[in-house]
């Protein structure tokens, strides 16, 4: 996928290389497949390995919740200007299936967007292409914090 190296905000930075990816998306094994921040939609895919098991051999629940976040936000953030940033204000999840080691996929679309709050909605699929995990959020577009 071509990412527009002249974006700019805390998103774009980071596809562009001009910024390290955040620790937690290195954790999930984040990586982008596509997104369209005209229409507010990304997917993302992520490489859960073994370090995410919990003790039956399946996705532990907080890193599927993790996963979905990691859709949902930046599916908003990429369509931001530079100088903003859009923190999750409420996360629910939905379980629906055990998700089995290997390459998830997360969907994300901004449902609706204001001047400081947006909903959003998006699924996880497991490695077998079935609906893992659903999840709604909303985030407040906040200016994007300095520094301490």
């Amino acid at each position: 996928m071509e990412i527009d190296v002249g974006r700019q905000g805390p998103f774009w930075d980071v596809m562009a290389g001009r910024a390290a990816p955040p620790p937690a998306a290195v954790t999930l094994g984040w990586e982008l497949v596509a997104v369209d921040p005209e229409q507010g939609t990304i997917e993302v895919a992520f490489q859960a390995g073994e370090h995410l098991l919990n003790p039956v051999g399946v996705i532990q629940g907080g890193f599927l919740a993790a996963m979905l976040d990691d859709t949902l936000g930046p599916a908003l953030v990429a369509t931001l200007p530079d100088g903003k940033f859009a923190p999750t204000l409420d996360l629910h999840v939905q379980f629906l299936r055990p998700a089995k080691p290997g390459r998830l996929v997360g969907q994300g679309r901004v449902v609706q967007r204001g001047r400081e709050v947006a909903f959003l909605a998006g699924e996880l699929t497991g490695p077998d292409g079935k609906v893992v995990a659903v999840a709604t959020a909303t985030a407040r577009i906040i200016d994007m914090p300095r520094p301490s």
